[in-house]
Protein backbone atom coordinates (compact mmCIF):
# COMPACT_ATOMS: atom_id res chain seq x y z
CA UNK A 1 0.00 0.00 0.00
CA UNK A 2 1.04 3.60 -0.60
CA UNK A 3 1.12 6.04 2.29
CA UNK A 4 -2.22 7.54 1.22
CA UNK A 5 -3.85 4.11 1.17
CA UNK A 6 -2.55 3.32 4.66
CA UNK A 7 -3.94 6.65 5.86
CA UNK A 8 -7.34 5.80 4.33
CA UNK A 9 -7.25 2.38 5.99
CA UNK A 10 -6.51 3.84 9.42
CA UNK A 11 -9.14 6.56 9.03
CA UNK A 12 -11.73 3.99 7.96
CA UNK A 13 -10.92 1.79 10.96
CA UNK A 14 -11.21 4.81 13.25
CA UNK A 15 -14.59 5.77 11.77
CA UNK A 16 -16.05 2.27 11.91
CA UNK A 17 -14.65 1.84 15.42
CA UNK A 18 -16.37 5.09 16.42
CA UNK A 19 -19.71 3.81 15.11
CA UNK A 20 -20.05 1.57 18.18
CA UNK A 21 -19.41 4.57 20.44
CA UNK A 22 -22.07 6.67 18.68
CA UNK A 23 -24.57 3.83 18.88
CA UNK A 24 -23.93 3.68 22.62
CA UNK A 25 -24.50 7.43 22.91
CA UNK A 26 -27.72 7.45 20.89
CA UNK A 27 -29.46 4.14 21.58
CA UNK A 28 -30.95 4.97 24.98
CA UNK A 29 -32.72 8.12 23.80
CA UNK A 30 -33.67 7.06 20.26
CA UNK A 31 -34.38 3.38 20.79
CA UNK A 32 -33.10 0.73 18.35
CA UNK A 33 -35.62 1.22 15.52
CA UNK A 34 -35.44 5.01 15.33
CA UNK A 35 -31.66 4.90 15.68
CA UNK A 36 -31.29 2.47 12.78
CA UNK A 37 -33.63 4.55 10.61
CA UNK A 38 -31.83 7.84 11.20
CA UNK A 39 -28.54 6.09 10.47
CA UNK A 40 -29.54 4.74 7.06
CA UNK A 41 -31.62 7.79 6.12
CA UNK A 42 -28.70 10.11 6.81
CA UNK A 43 -26.27 7.87 4.96
CA UNK A 44 -28.54 7.64 1.91
CA UNK A 45 -28.98 11.44 1.94
CA UNK A 46 -25.20 11.72 1.55
CA UNK A 47 -24.63 8.81 -0.85
CA UNK A 48 -27.50 9.27 -3.34
CA UNK A 49 -26.39 12.75 -4.50
CA UNK A 50 -22.83 11.42 -4.69
CA UNK A 51 -24.10 8.59 -6.89
CA UNK A 52 -25.85 11.06 -9.22
CA UNK A 53 -22.69 13.19 -9.41
CA UNK A 54 -20.70 10.10 -10.44
CA UNK A 55 -23.25 9.33 -13.18
CA UNK A 56 -23.99 5.82 -11.87
CA UNK A 57 -27.71 6.16 -11.15
CA UNK A 58 -28.60 4.05 -14.20
CA UNK A 59 -26.74 1.09 -12.71
CA UNK A 60 -28.87 1.34 -9.57
CA UNK A 61 -32.08 1.46 -11.60
CA UNK A 62 -31.10 -1.70 -13.47
CA UNK A 63 -30.19 -3.67 -10.36
CA UNK A 64 -32.54 -2.18 -7.76
CA UNK A 65 -34.11 -5.50 -6.72
CA UNK A 66 -30.92 -7.32 -5.67
CA UNK A 67 -29.54 -4.06 -4.25
CA UNK A 68 -32.66 -3.71 -2.11
CA UNK A 69 -32.26 -7.31 -0.92
CA UNK A 70 -28.66 -6.64 0.06
CA UNK A 71 -29.85 -3.49 1.84
CA UNK A 72 -32.26 -5.50 3.97
CA UNK A 73 -29.71 -8.20 4.80
CA UNK A 74 -26.59 -6.06 5.09
CA UNK A 75 -27.99 -2.85 6.64
CA UNK A 76 -31.55 -3.05 7.98
CA UNK A 77 -31.15 -6.21 10.03
CA UNK A 78 -27.59 -5.78 11.41
CA UNK A 79 -28.04 -2.07 12.19
CA UNK A 80 -31.19 -2.89 14.19
CA UNK A 81 -29.46 -5.76 15.97
CA UNK A 82 -26.40 -3.70 16.89
CA UNK A 83 -28.64 -0.89 18.10
CA UNK A 84 -30.27 -3.41 20.48
CA UNK A 85 -26.87 -4.72 21.61
CA UNK A 86 -25.59 -1.18 22.25
CA UNK A 87 -28.11 -0.84 25.07
CA UNK A 88 -26.23 -3.39 27.18
CA UNK A 89 -22.75 -4.09 25.72
CA UNK A 90 -19.63 -1.94 25.57
CA UNK A 91 -18.39 -0.47 22.29
CA UNK A 92 -15.23 -2.59 22.39
CA UNK A 93 -17.05 -5.87 22.95
CA UNK A 94 -19.49 -5.20 20.09
CA UNK A 95 -16.56 -4.42 17.80
CA UNK A 96 -14.87 -7.71 18.66
CA UNK A 97 -18.01 -9.62 17.75
CA UNK A 98 -18.25 -7.54 14.57
CA UNK A 99 -14.74 -8.68 13.60
CA UNK A 100 -16.13 -12.19 13.04
CA UNK A 101 -18.19 -11.06 10.02
CA UNK A 102 -15.64 -12.34 7.44
CA UNK A 103 -15.51 -15.62 9.36
CA UNK A 104 -19.27 -16.08 9.02
CA UNK A 105 -19.09 -15.08 5.35
CA UNK A 106 -16.68 -17.99 4.76
CA UNK A 107 -18.87 -20.35 6.78
CA UNK A 108 -22.10 -19.41 4.94
CA UNK A 109 -20.34 -19.69 1.57
CA UNK A 110 -19.34 -23.25 2.49
CA UNK A 111 -22.68 -24.22 4.04
CA UNK A 112 -25.05 -22.76 1.43
CA UNK A 113 -23.00 -22.57 -1.76
CA UNK A 114 -20.60 -25.48 -1.12
CA UNK A 115 -17.48 -23.34 -1.43
CA UNK A 116 -14.40 -25.39 -0.63
CA UNK A 117 -12.44 -24.60 2.49
CA UNK A 118 -8.89 -25.82 3.06
CA UNK A 119 -7.90 -27.13 6.46
CA UNK A 120 -6.42 -23.81 7.59
CA UNK A 121 -9.75 -22.08 7.00
CA UNK A 122 -11.68 -24.81 8.78
CA UNK A 123 -9.30 -24.38 11.71
CA UNK A 124 -9.94 -20.64 11.54
CA UNK A 125 -13.69 -21.17 11.79
CA UNK A 126 -13.23 -23.37 14.86
CA UNK A 127 -10.79 -20.94 16.50
CA UNK A 128 -13.06 -17.98 15.80
CA UNK A 129 -16.07 -19.83 17.20
CA UNK A 130 -14.04 -20.67 20.32
CA UNK A 131 -13.25 -16.99 20.70
CA UNK A 132 -16.93 -16.04 20.46
CA UNK A 133 -17.85 -18.67 23.06
CA UNK A 134 -15.04 -17.50 25.33
CA UNK A 135 -16.16 -13.88 25.10
CA UNK A 136 -19.77 -14.84 25.77
CA UNK A 137 -18.97 -17.16 28.67
CA UNK A 138 -19.73 -15.43 31.93
CA UNK A 139 -21.28 -12.39 30.22
CA UNK A 140 -24.48 -14.00 28.98
CA UNK A 141 -26.55 -12.87 31.96
CA UNK A 142 -30.27 -13.37 31.35
CA UNK A 143 -31.27 -10.71 33.87
CA UNK A 144 -32.63 -7.63 32.01
CA UNK A 145 -30.95 -4.33 32.80
CA UNK A 146 -32.40 -0.83 32.96
CA UNK A 147 -33.03 -0.93 29.21
CA UNK A 148 -35.13 -4.09 29.50
CA UNK A 149 -32.52 -6.02 27.51
CA UNK A 150 -30.25 -8.64 29.08
CA UNK A 151 -26.56 -9.03 28.18
CA UNK A 152 -27.38 -12.48 26.80
CA UNK A 153 -29.79 -10.94 24.29
CA UNK A 154 -27.19 -8.30 23.44
CA UNK A 155 -24.61 -10.99 22.65
CA UNK A 156 -27.17 -12.93 20.61
CA UNK A 157 -27.97 -9.74 18.67
CA UNK A 158 -24.28 -9.21 17.86
CA UNK A 159 -23.83 -12.77 16.63
CA UNK A 160 -27.00 -12.55 14.54
CA UNK A 161 -25.82 -9.23 13.06
CA UNK A 162 -22.49 -10.69 11.99
CA UNK A 163 -24.26 -13.67 10.46
CA UNK A 164 -26.34 -11.23 8.41
CA UNK A 165 -23.17 -9.43 7.30
CA UNK A 166 -21.77 -12.79 6.22
CA UNK A 167 -24.91 -13.59 4.25
CA UNK A 168 -24.97 -10.09 2.75
CA UNK A 169 -21.39 -10.41 1.52
CA UNK A 170 -22.21 -13.67 -0.25
CA UNK A 171 -25.41 -12.27 -1.80
CA UNK A 172 -23.64 -9.15 -3.04
CA UNK A 173 -20.87 -11.19 -4.62
CA UNK A 174 -23.31 -13.48 -6.44
CA UNK A 175 -26.21 -11.20 -7.32
CA UNK A 176 -24.43 -7.90 -7.99
CA UNK A 177 -21.45 -8.69 -10.25
CA UNK A 178 -20.48 -5.67 -12.28
CA UNK A 179 -22.69 -3.25 -10.35
CA UNK A 180 -20.64 -0.20 -9.28
CA UNK A 181 -19.90 -0.35 -5.54
CA UNK A 182 -21.25 3.18 -4.99
CA UNK A 183 -24.59 2.13 -6.52
CA UNK A 184 -24.73 -0.80 -4.09
CA UNK A 185 -23.85 1.42 -1.12
CA UNK A 186 -26.30 4.21 -1.93
CA UNK A 187 -29.11 1.92 -3.04
CA UNK A 188 -28.81 -0.42 -0.07
CA UNK A 189 -28.96 2.48 2.40
CA UNK A 190 -31.96 3.99 0.61
CA UNK A 191 -33.77 0.63 0.60
CA UNK A 192 -33.08 0.19 4.30
CA UNK A 193 -34.40 3.70 5.01
CA UNK A 194 -37.63 3.04 3.09
CA UNK A 195 -38.17 -0.24 4.93
CA UNK A 196 -37.58 1.32 8.35
CA UNK A 197 -39.54 4.55 7.81
CA UNK A 198 -42.92 3.36 9.07
CA UNK A 199 -41.57 1.23 11.97
CA UNK A 200 -39.41 4.19 13.04
CA UNK A 201 -42.40 6.53 12.94
CA UNK A 202 -44.39 4.11 15.11
CA UNK A 203 -41.47 3.61 17.51
CA UNK A 204 -40.32 7.23 17.63
CA UNK A 205 -39.46 8.17 21.24
CA UNK A 206 -42.13 10.10 23.13
CA UNK A 207 -39.40 12.14 24.82
CA UNK A 208 -37.48 14.05 22.12
CA UNK A 209 -33.80 13.01 22.01
CA UNK A 210 -31.36 15.58 23.31
CA UNK A 211 -28.70 17.47 21.39
CA UNK A 212 -25.94 15.03 22.41
CA UNK A 213 -27.90 12.04 21.12
CA UNK A 214 -28.73 13.83 17.87
CA UNK A 215 -25.09 14.79 17.35
CA UNK A 216 -23.98 11.19 17.96
CA UNK A 217 -26.52 9.74 15.52
CA UNK A 218 -25.78 12.39 12.89
CA UNK A 219 -22.08 11.50 13.05
CA UNK A 220 -22.99 7.81 12.93
CA UNK A 221 -25.06 8.34 9.77
CA UNK A 222 -23.01 10.86 7.82
CA UNK A 223 -19.45 10.04 8.86
CA UNK A 224 -19.35 6.46 10.15
CA UNK A 225 -21.73 5.11 7.50
CA UNK A 226 -21.91 7.46 4.50
CA UNK A 227 -18.34 8.79 4.37
CA UNK A 228 -16.93 5.44 5.55
CA UNK A 229 -18.51 3.69 2.55
CA UNK A 230 -16.80 6.15 0.22
CA UNK A 231 -13.43 5.49 1.88
CA UNK A 232 -13.99 1.74 1.78
CA UNK A 233 -14.81 1.64 -1.91
CA UNK A 234 -11.88 3.94 -2.69
CA UNK A 235 -9.63 1.47 -0.89
CA UNK A 236 -11.08 -1.44 -2.88
CA UNK A 237 -10.38 0.46 -6.11
CA UNK A 238 -6.83 1.35 -5.08
CA UNK A 239 -5.54 -1.76 -3.31
CA UNK A 240 -8.11 -4.51 -3.93
CA UNK A 241 -10.80 -6.14 -1.79
CA UNK A 242 -8.45 -8.51 0.09
CA UNK A 243 -6.29 -5.72 1.44
CA UNK A 244 -9.26 -3.43 2.06
CA UNK A 245 -10.97 -6.05 4.26
CA UNK A 246 -7.95 -5.95 6.55
CA UNK A 247 -9.67 -2.96 8.14
CA UNK A 248 -11.66 -5.60 10.06
CA UNK A 249 -8.62 -6.33 12.22
CA UNK A 250 -8.14 -2.69 13.23
CA UNK A 251 -11.72 -1.77 14.15
CA UNK A 252 -11.78 -3.41 17.64
CA UNK A 253 -8.69 -1.48 18.72
CA UNK A 254 -10.23 1.85 17.73
CA UNK A 255 -13.60 0.93 19.26
CA UNK A 256 -11.93 0.09 22.56
CA UNK A 257 -9.95 3.33 22.40
CA UNK A 258 -13.05 5.50 21.77
CA UNK A 259 -15.00 3.65 24.45
CA UNK A 260 -12.19 4.22 26.94
CA UNK A 261 -11.67 7.91 26.11
CA UNK A 262 -15.33 8.95 25.91
CA UNK A 263 -17.28 6.51 28.07
CA UNK A 264 -14.57 5.24 30.41
CA UNK A 265 -15.10 1.63 29.26
CA UNK A 266 -11.93 -0.18 30.34
CA UNK A 267 -11.17 -3.35 28.31
CA UNK A 268 -10.69 -6.38 30.53
CA UNK A 269 -7.95 -8.96 30.14
CA UNK A 270 -10.55 -11.51 29.12
CA UNK A 271 -11.86 -9.21 26.39
CA UNK A 272 -8.37 -8.57 25.02
CA UNK A 273 -7.54 -12.29 25.03
CA UNK A 274 -10.86 -13.13 23.38
CA UNK A 275 -10.24 -10.43 20.79
CA UNK A 276 -6.89 -12.01 19.95
CA UNK A 277 -8.46 -15.45 19.51
CA UNK A 278 -11.30 -14.07 17.35
CA UNK A 279 -8.90 -12.14 15.11
CA UNK A 280 -6.63 -15.18 14.75
CA UNK A 281 -9.60 -17.32 13.71
CA UNK A 282 -10.84 -14.67 11.29
CA UNK A 283 -7.37 -14.29 9.75
CA UNK A 284 -7.15 -18.06 9.16
CA UNK A 285 -10.74 -18.40 7.90
CA UNK A 286 -10.36 -15.59 5.37
CA UNK A 287 -6.91 -16.65 4.16
CA UNK A 288 -5.20 -13.49 5.44
CA UNK A 289 -2.97 -15.73 7.57
CA UNK A 290 -1.58 -18.68 5.65
CA UNK A 291 -0.85 -22.07 7.20
CA UNK A 292 2.82 -23.04 6.85
CA UNK A 293 3.35 -25.22 3.82
CA UNK A 294 0.79 -26.26 1.27
CA UNK A 295 -2.82 -26.32 2.44
CA UNK A 296 -4.47 -29.68 2.02
CA UNK A 297 -8.10 -29.47 0.86
CA UNK A 298 -10.55 -30.08 3.67
CA UNK A 299 -14.32 -30.48 3.83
Amino acid sequence: MKGKDIADLLLLAALWGASFLFMRLGAQEFGPVALAFVRVAGASALLLPWLLWRGEAAALRRAWRPVALVGVVNSTAPFLLYAVASLVLTAGLMAVFNATAPLWAAFIGWLVWQERLDRARVLGLLVGLAGVVGLSWGKADLQPGASGISPAWGIAACVAATLMYGLGANLARRQLPGVPPMAVAAGSQAAAALLLAVPAWLAWPAQPPGARAWAAVALLALVCTGLAYVLYFRLIANVGATRAISVTFLIPAFAMLWGLLVLGEIPTGTMLAGCGVVLLGTALATGVLRWPGRNVPGP
